[in-house]
């Protein structure tokens, strides 16, 4: 029996949702390709990287609390020339090991959602017709790390995205705008609002303003649902805490005067997006993503600086939401919103013209092209 064609995801748990990103893709391989491919998914930081970079995954939350040096070392490190001559000074500490990981693991295809492995892998690759697809994991502004000319495909999510792979000297005919990828459960056809909130318990009478922070329960996502329960407003607030136990806790024990309900992480987010009205989130890719799919107007009260400061001009240049860094602005506008349901409706609609629910479906057959010696047939996408 011939072996199942391998593909190796390159990912890292370093934010950006790059762990989410391979795990949607591979969701996606076995619904198109129902056992075609072996795939598998390597922390390339955590498993391969030598000492300290091993511990990326452990110094990225402490780094995503210092934005302003964030920013500093993004911008400084942006730009193809400026991205080689970091990688030609590191290349001998990263030689062994990445020449390792890919003796271990030979594969036919390596996909890459995290922009910092691109050029190091590319240059450790030892087989030619291994072949090496990136899939660029932010939305608009996009690091030039991301963009190797080695690479036989990239695939960016915007049009934005694919101007930045330009200008850093890749060929059109090695970018494909497609989308950004996200779980499928995410595309799925939901049931109505009234029955998703008798389900979990929520006001059929108010509006719903949901807010998170991501996984990690990030952001200053505190401080702006105090501000709203200040100004008494008609509504309830879901607010999701994620993995963030210290900022469940501290939500928990305040005196709401708002009708309001507090969950951990949870996996019934699509549900949530579609039982909601109002989506009140930091400015991250995958969630922004997702949030067009459900058509919900987004309030956008914290960013990366970088990778996603173009995040926010994307959705507020498109109608899709605001930007709202500092309470009292967000609270204005949630406010306006409230007052209007016609401007609420108008702003949810070019939410939706911004969705692409199939885009995780199509990299998926875009990968599977990377491998020509098979014969496959993609079924039917359903969404």
């Amino acid at each position: 029996m011939k072996n199942k064609p391998k593909i190796l995801f390159l990912f890292s748990d370093t934010g950006g949702g790059h762990r989410s990103a391979a795990e949607a893709i591979i969701e996606a391989l076995n619904l198109e390709f129902p056992d075609v491919f072996e795939t598998e998914m390597v922390d390339i930081f955590r498993e391969y990287a030598p000492s300290p970079l091993n511990f990326a995954p452990e110094i990225y939350p402490y780094l995503s609390r210092m934005p302003r040096l964030w920013e500093v070392g993004y911008k400084i490190s942006d730009g193809p020339r400026r991205t080689r001559v970091f990688y030609d000074a590191i290349w001998p500490y990263l030689r062994r090991s990445l020449r390792k990981l890919l003796k271990e693991k030979p594969v036919d295809l390596i996909v890459s959602v995290h922009q910092l492995v691109n050029t190091p892998v590319l240059r450790a690759r030892l087989n030619a017709d291994t072949r090496f697809v990136t899939v660029v994991t932010d939305l608009v502004s996009t690091h030039a790390a991301w963009y190797h000319p080695g690479a036989d495909m990239v695939i960016v999510p915007t049009i934005p995205a694919r101007e930045k792979a330009l200008k850093n000297g890749l060929p059109d005919r090695k970018i494909r705008v497609i989308g950004q990828p996200v779980a499928d459960r995410y595309t799925q056809p939901q049931k109505p609002q009234s029955v998703l909130r008798e389900k979990f318990g929520w006001r059929m009478n108010l509006p719903i303003v949901l807010m998170v922070g991501g996984g990690e329960g990030m952001g200053p996502l505190e401080k702006h649902a105090y501000a709203i329960d200040q100004a008494h407003l008609p509504i309830q607030m879901i607010i999701i805490a994620g993995r963030n136990k210290n900022l469940k806790d501290s939500l928990e024990s305040y005196n709401w005067q708002t009708a309001v309900k507090i969950y951990g992480f949870v996996r019934e987010m699509p549900e949530f997006m579609h039982a909601s009205n109002v989506l009140i989130t930091k400015a991250g890719p995958g969630t922004i993503s997702e949030a067009f799919i459900a058509g919900l107007p987004l309030i956008l009260y914290s960013k990366m600086p970088g990778q996603e400061d173009g995040n926010v001009g994307y959705v507020v240049n498109q109608g899709a939401g605001i930007w709202a860094p500092e309470p009292e602005k967000l609270v204005e506008g949630l406010r306006m919103w409230i007052e209007n349901p016609t401007l609420i409706q108008s702003v949810a609609a070019k939410s939706k013209q911004l969705a692409r629910p199939l885009a995780t479906r199509e990299i998926a057959k875009a990968l599977a092209e990377q491998i020509p010696s098979i014969n496959y047939h993609s079924k039917q996408i359903e969404v």
